[in-house]
C-alpha cells in the first residue's frame, strides 16, 4: 500500500529533474575542475548525453541508480508497492539506455556512464574521468614559454 496519497505523490514526482540534477551537477564541477571543456545535452545525438567532448567524440551520461536500474546497487531497489506500474518503467529505461548508447557508439563516439552511488568518492571519479577523457588540451601559451 502507497504510504502517500496521489496528490503528494503527484508532487513528489514533479521534483523529479531531468536535466540539472545534482549528480549531474557534481559531475560538471569535477570535470570542470580538471580542466575539461564540455558542451551540455547534445541535441544532435541519440539520448541527449550530459556532458559531451566534440573534439575527443566522446559523451557521458550521468545515471541515477534507481530511475536506470544500476545492477547490484542498494540504491536501484524495487519500489514495494505499484510494481506492475514500476517494473516495466524501470526496465524500459534500462533497455532505453542500451539502445542509445550502441546508436552513438555506431556513430564513432565513445561513451562513459557515471552512476549516482559512484558519486561518494570524489577522488576516484575524478581519475576514472581523466582516463577516460584522455590528455587536457591547453589554450594559449605553454608554461616556461
Amino acid at each position: 500500500m502507497d504510504t502517500l496519497t496521489p496528490q503528494d505523490c503527484s508532487k513528489r514526482m514533479a521534483r523529479v529533474r531531468g536535466k540539472d540534477t545534482k549528480p549531474e551537477l557534481t559531475v560538471r564541477r569535477v570535470v570542470h575542475r580538471l580542466g575539461y571543456r564540455y558542451r551540455l545535452h547534445g541535441k544532435e545525438l541519440p539520448g541527449k548525453p550530459d556532458l559531451v567532448f566534440r573534439s575527443r567524440r566522446k559523451v557521458i551520461f550521468v545515471h541515477g541508480c534507481f530511475w536506470h536500474r544500476h545492477e547490484g546497487c542498494p540504491l536501484a531497489r524495487l519500489p514495494k508497492s505499484r510494481q506492475d506500474f514500476w517494473v516495466p518503467k524501470l526496465e524500459g529505461n534500462r533497455l532505453r539506455d542500451a539502445r542509445l548508447q550502441e546508436e552513438i557508439m555506431a556513430d564513432g563516439w565513445r561513451v562513459l556512464v557515471v552512476w549516482e552511488c559512484e558519486l561518494k568518492d570524489r577522488e576516484a571519479l575524478a581519475r576514472r574521468l581523466e582516463a577516460y577523457l584522455g590528455p587536457r588540451k591547453w589554450r594559449g601559451r605553454d608554461e616556461g614559454g
